[in-house]
């Protein structure tokens, strides 16, 4: 049960957190952010969200997380208006690798094929 209630929870934050920073962040930093997921903690008091973005500089990747970073506290108070929960868990960004590692190991098989 406990369980089924986290999931649902971090597909409901995944879906927020979307429009909040679709309509509500301003910060031009943020423009272009995909939310790829959100993990929570057990107890509902942490939740890490995951996210991805089209350009992939060190710059603007940096550029990204501060933005983001500095956005959290919006969106964790537009979160608590729209969860209906009892307390709004702490929220993280982080980038989501898995896009990223994925294209890489595309890029191997296509060179191995060419090289066949």
């Amino acid at each position: 049960m406990a369980q089924y209630r986290v999931g649902r929870l971090q597909q409901e934050i995944q879906r927020e957190v979307d429009d909040i920073l679709l309509k509500r962040v301003r910060d031009p930093r943020v423009q272009g952010v995909t939310v790829t997921g959100v993990k929570c903690t057990g107890d509902l008091q942490q939740a890490t969200i995951f996210y991805s973005t089209l350009k992939d500089d060190e710059n603007s990747k940096e550029q990204v997380q501060k933005g983001l970073d500095k956005a959290t506290g919006l969106i964790r108070g537009e979160l608590g208006h729209r969860l209906s929960i009892y307390v709004t868990p702490e929220i993280h960004f982080e980038r989501d690798q898995s896009i990223q590692y994925g294209s890489k190991i595309d890029e191997l098989i296509n060179k191995l094929n060419r090289e066949q």
